[in-house]
């Protein structure tokens, strides 16, 4: 089942522990979406939101998330009171809090450096910067990076 890529953007958010010096700025939250989405898409075999996903210079990104935190520059992203944040079942929920355990211990320069080893930025990034990562890509390299 797909998301409102929003929601799944505010879940991560929230699991950030900001009261003990953990940051999310707004390139690493990019980062961590493009992780969930690889690994839903590679478990599930459908993706966890429906957005596309670019290779941007400093990694893939998210568009409409870019745009919709940019003015946070490179500060922490902290969410109010409103947000809506996506509700999983227990499948998704349980690979949701081991790709963020996995993932969400890497600074933002990390992340985006591991990106620009993998094949779906690579690949996409030489052909056309700024283009879509295809699903079909994520799906090919993220099946290889499952353990069991």
């Amino acid at each position: 089942m797909t998301h409102p890529v929003l929601h799944i953007a505010n879940k991560i958010i929230a699991h950030t522990d900001i009261e003990h010096g953990e940051l999310i700025s707004n390139l690493k939250l990019q980062k961590l979406l493009y992780y969930m989405q690889g690994y839903f898409i590679a478990v599930f075999g459908e993706p966890l939101f429906e957005n596309e996903i670019e290779a941007w210079q400093y990694g893939p990104v998210v568009r409409d998330m870019y745009n919709h935190f940019k003015g946070n520059g490179a500060s922490s992203i902290s969410l109010d009171e409103t947000a809506t944040i996506a509700e999983l079942n227990n499948d998704e929920e349980s690979l949701f809090n081991e790709v963020l355990n996995e993932y969400s211990q890497y600074s933002a320069i990390k992340l985006m450096n591991m990106t620009h080893e993998e094949l779906p930025w690579v690949k996409t990034f030489s052909e056309n910067p700024q283009g879509i990562i295809s699903v079909d890509l994520m799906t090919e390299y993220f099946k290889t990076q499952i353990v069991g």
